[in-house]
């Protein structure tokens, strides 16, 4: 197995982490790792925020619903389609900034650091909130934040592959179940 593919399958969802501070320098590796994704038309819609002050930390854990841990970072994720090289970060602004987020995700597991994805955008109430805390101007949307630290939890590599989901030249219909535990988002 390649490196690459050893990090994508170490990334997992860390939740718990050490009390330990992330080293500047890999915080700006990850960022230069977000820079390098993909981006539609290369329109590059990201800006991100790094917040490492605990009592800034705090105020953000305590008003993202899905993300009271105890990081030593957080990242977030911004889209502002108004420092966009081009007009296609209007539309793709949502693919580009995830592209960077998964980059950190990738990224972080390379380096022995533990991270999580926690969700804002859509959620108008969750996008408010992080505004306030971040200071964050009307015309940028916060799309995701992204906890770093050092983890004190251990997951072992995985892969979700399910070739019922995969199809060659073309689509198949096939009758599917829904999983009970996902049940109640359909």
């Amino acid at each position: 197995m390649t490196d690459v593919m050893d990090y994508i399958l170490r990334r997992r969802s860390i939740r718990a982490y050490q009390p330990r501070e992330v080293e500047p320098e890999k915080l700006e590796l990850l960022l230069r790792a977000a820079m390098a994704a993909p981006t539609a038309c290369n329109s590059q819609p990201w800006e991100f925020i790094v917040v490492t002050d605990r009592e800034v930390l705090a105020e953000l854990t305590g008003v993202l619903y899905a993300g009271h841990y105890n990081p030593a970072a957080a990242i977030a994720v911004l889209g502002n389609t108004r420092i966009a090289n081009n007009s296609a970060a209007r539309q793709f602004w949502v693919q580009d900034c995830s592209a960077a987020a998964e980059n950190m995700l990738i990224a972080a597991a390379g380096m022995g650091l533990g991270a999580v994805w926690i969700g804002v955008y859509p959620m108008p109430s969750v996008i408010k909130l992080v505004t306030e805390v971040l200071h964050i101007p009307e015309e940028v949307t916060p799309l995701c934040v992204i906890y770093v630290g050092y983890p004190a939890e251990e997951k072992p590599p995985r892969t979700q592959y399910d070739p019922y989901r995969v199809y060659w030249q073309r689509y198949e219909p096939r009758k599917r179940r829904a999983k009970v535990k996902n049940a109640k988002y359909l």
